[in-house]
C-alpha cells in the first residue's frame, strides 16, 4: 500500500501544472524546478524521482522529461531533440571550447609551429567525432535491437522464419486492459488537480463554481461510462474480430479526448489564476467545447 500511495503521489506531482513566483517555477510540493535550456528550446520540466515509476509509466506520465528521453534513446525510439535534452549543457560547453581553441589557433597559425597546429587540429576533430556518435540515431536503434535479441538466436547463422500466428480469442483482447487501467489512473489524477484549481479560483458558493464542477462531473461520468463499456467488451466478447477491436479503440479514443479536455481546462485555470482576473474568454470557450464533447459522446 505505501508503494501504491507513493506512486499515486508521484503521478499527481508530474501531472499538476507548475506554479511561478518571483521568476521561479515550483511543483505541487513546493520544490524549485530547474530551467532546461537547449539550442532550440527553453522550458521547465518536472523530472520523475528514481525508483518509483516504471519506464513505461515515465513515458506515459512524464514524456517530456530527461528521464523519458533517455528511455526512448535506450529503446531506439528517440530523436535529435531527445539527444539535446539528455546532453543539455553540451552545446554551451562545446561553444566555449571552440572559442578558446580559435583564440589559441590564430597566433599559432601565424607563428607557423606545425606540431602545435597538428595538436590543435586533433583537438578540433575529437569533439566532432563525439557529436557524431551521440547524434547517430542508428547506433541507438542497433543497440536496442541487440538488447532484445535472445542470446540463443545471436549464435544462429541461419534463421528459419516461421509465420507469426497471433492469439485469437478473448485472451488476445487482454492487451487493451492495461491501456484502460492506465487511462483511469491518469484521469483520476488530472480530475483531482482540476477540481482543486476550480475551488481555488472560484471559491464556493458561486454560480461559476457550480458550472465548472457540473462540467467536470459530467466529464467524470462520461469517462467512466466509456471505460466500463471498453472493459465489458474486453471481458465478454466471444472472439477477437476487427469490429470488436474498433469498438474498444473507439472507447479508448473517447477516454483520451476527455483527458485532453480536462488538461486544457487545467492549463487555462492556471493561467487565469496567475493573471488574477475573472473567468477568461478562453476558459468560457473551453467549457463550451467540453459541453459539446459530452453531448456528442455520451449517447455513443
Amino acid at each position: 500500500m505505501p508503494i501504491e500511495n507513493s506512486k499515486a503521489s508521484e503521478i499527481k506531482r508530474l501531472a499538476t501544472p507548475l506554479t511561478f513566483k518571483n521568476s521561479k517555477a515550483y511543483d505541487s510540493e513546493g520544490n524549485v524546478i530547474k530551467c532546461i535550456e537547449t539550442i532550440n528550446d527553453v522550458r521547465y520540466i518536472i523530472e520523475p524521482r528514481e525508483g518509483i515509476l516504471t519506464e513505461d509509466e515515465i513515458l506515459q506520465y512524464a514524456p517530456k522529461s530527461k528521464a523519458a528521453s533517455k528511455i526512448r534513446l535506450k529503446r531506439g525510439l528517440g530523436n535529435n531533440n531527445d539527444v539535446l535534452l539528455v546532453h543539455e549543457s553540451l552545446p554551451w560547453i562545446l561553444g566555449i571550447f571552440y572559442m578558446i581553441l580559435i583564440c589559441i589557433a590564430v597566433p599559432v597559425f601565424f607563428s607557423g609551429n606545425r606540431l602545435v597546429m597538428l595538436l590543435l587540429l586533433v583537438l578540433f576533430i575529437v569533439p566532432l567525432i563525439y557529436l557524431y556518435r551521440i547524434f547517430n540515431l542508428n547506433a541507438y536503434q542497433n543497440t536496442a535491437k541487440r538488447r532484445f535479441i535472445p542470446k540463443s538466436k545471436r549464435k544462429e547463422t541461419v534463421v528459419q522464419e516461421e509465420p507469426v500466428v497471433e492469439d485469437i480469442g478473448v485472451e488476445s483482447l487482454k492487451r487493451y486492459e492495461k491501456k484502460v487501467n492506465n487511462l483511469k489512473v491518469v484521469f483520476e489524477v488530472k480530475e483531482e488537480v482540476v477540481r482543486d484549481l476550480i475551488e481555488k479560483r472560484f471559491a464556493p458558493p458561486q454560480l461559476t463554481y457550480d458550472k465548472f464542477i457540473n462540467i467536470v462531473d459530467s466529464a467524470h461520468k462520461l469517462f467512466y461510462r466509456q471505460a466500463d463499456a471498453a472493459s465489458s467488451i474486453i471481458n465478454l466478447a466471444a472472439e477477437d474480430t476487427p469490429r470488436v477491436q474498433d469498438e474498444i479503440e473507439s472507447k479508448i479514443s473517447s477516454m483520451n479526448t476527455i483527458i485532453d479536455q480536462i488538461e486544457r481546462l487545467t492549463n487555462e485555470l492556471v493561467i487565469n489564476i496567475s493573471n488574477e482576473t475573472g473567468a477568461s474568454e478562453d476558459v468560457a470557450n473551453l467549457l463550451d467545447d467540453m459541453e459539446n464533447l459530452i453531448d456528442s459522446v455520451k449517447d455513443y
